[in-house]
């Protein structure tokens, strides 16, 4: 249409569809301004990871695990790769040992819950391309190694 409009909207993927810059707000203050992608893929915020889509965020010992550094930082469900315990992934990859606590089959993904070393909760998401029903569901209980690329991690700001 060729003219500049703002849209106010509760719905993230209405939001991250229909927009060339999203403006996230909290209590009156922006929390980031930035392309879809770049609020999805690297939220600046806990809030902004929160909010836009479903993030895990892990700091402090857990994190220094796994980084190195105990600063906060989120990684999407959907960017964590289930592999086997003793699987050692390349050395562009982070990654944690854990224990399948929960699965929940979607039809066309399945949802992980995995306690990690440390006592923490990961989230993962795994489209079923390969795995029926009875497979992802018996997966409960396993040990696993969590990896994902270093590249899919986002160092959060308060």
């Amino acid at each position: 249409m060729g003219i500049t409009f703002i849209f106010v909207t509760h719905d993230q993927e209405e939001a991250l569809t229909m927009s060339d810059r999203i403006a996230v707000f909290n209590e009156g203050k922006i929390q980031q301004v930035g392309t879809p992608a770049d609020i999805y893929e690297k939220p600046a915020t806990p809030f902004v990871a929160g909010f836009v889509g479903t993030s895990n965020l892990l700091s402090g010992e857990v994190a220094k695990r796994i980084t190195g550094s105990e600063q906060m930082f989120s990684v999407r469900p959907e960017k964590i790769h289930l592999g086997a315990e003793n699987s050692a992934p390349d050395a562009n990859m982070l990654s944690i040992n854990g224990v399948i606590r929960d699965v929940v089959y979607l039809g066309l993904f399945t949802r992980y819950l995995v306690e990690i070393e440390g006592g923490s909760d990961l989230v993962v998401i795994e489209q079923n391309l390969k795995s029926t029903s009875m497979d992802v569901l018996s997966a409960k209980g396993q040990k696993v190694r969590l990896y994902w690329h270093k590249d899919h991690i986002s160092y959060l700001g308060g």
